[in-house]
C-alpha cells in the first residue's frame, strides 16, 4: 500500500475487487500514486491525479456532459486535484462549478479509472491523466450554468451513449458500467 495516501489506496483496493479485469489499470494506478508525494499536484510535470463526475439526472437516465472548451470534445465534468488527495470531494466541486448545479449528491467509491495523456499547450508540457471518476447526482433541479470551461453542457441518455460508435471510449464504458450496475 502507498504509504503517501492510504485512503486512494484503499479505494482503488475496492475498486479492483469490483473490477478484476481492470488489474494492469488499477496497478498503474497504484504504481503512480506511490511515486512521488505531488502527485496530487497541477505542476507535477509527469502528471497528476484528477477527480471527475459522472453527473446523473435524478430519474438515472441521463447524464450531464461539456463539451470541453481547449479539449473540444464531449467528456463528463471533472478537474485538476491541487493537492486536495479526496477526489470524490474533487468530482463534486468540479461538478458543482462546472455545471451551476447545487444539491448534488457524491457515492464515495469509485466508479471509473481512466489513464490519458494530456498534448502540449502552451508553456504546459505533454502529461498524464490519472482521472478517477465519482457517480455525482443530481437531486434537485437540473437546470445548469455553462462555466467558461465548457463550449456547451447537455443532459444526454445513457443509453444512446453506451452504444454510439462516434462517442469517446470511456464516456462508451462508463455508460456501459451505468447500466450493468447492480440496481
Amino acid at each position: 500500500m502507498p504509504l503517501h495516501f492510504p485512503r486512494i489506496a484503499a479505494a482503488l483496493d475496492d475498486y479492483l475487487a469490483r473490477h478484476p479485469e481492470e488489474g494492469e489499470a488499477v496497478a498503474d494506478f497504484e504504481e503512480f500514486l506511490s511515486s512521488h508525494a505531488a502527485v496530487f499536484e497541477r505542476g507535477h510535470a509527469v502528471g497528476h491525479f484528477t477527480g471527475s463526475a459522472w453527473l446523473m439526472s435524478a430519474d438515472g437516465e441521463r447524464v450531464l456532459l461539456t463539451h470541453h472548451a481547449k479539449l473540444r470534445r464531449w467528456l463528463q465534468l471533472g478537474g485538476h486535484a491541487d493537492g486536495d488527495a479526496d477526489l470524490a470531494r474533487v468530482a463534486l466541486r468540479e461538478a458543482e462549478e462546472e455545471s451551476g448545479l447545487g444539491g448534488l449528491a457524491v457515492e464515495t467509491s469509485i466508479f471509473d479509472i481512466d489513464r490519458h495523456r494530456i498534448p502540449a499547450r502552451g508553456h504546459e508540457p505533454e502529461h498524464w491523466h490519472y482521472d478517477v471518476r465519482y457517480v455525482v447526482r443530481a437531486t434537485g433541479n437540473e437546470a445548469f450554468a455553462i462555466s467558461a470551461e465548457s463550449l456547451a453542457l447537455a443532459w444526454k441518455p445513457v443509453r444512446e451513449i453506451a452504444f454510439d460508435a462516434k462517442t469517446d471510449d470511456s464516456l462508451r464504458r462508463m455508460a456501459r458500467k451505468w447500466l450493468d450496475r447492480p440496481l
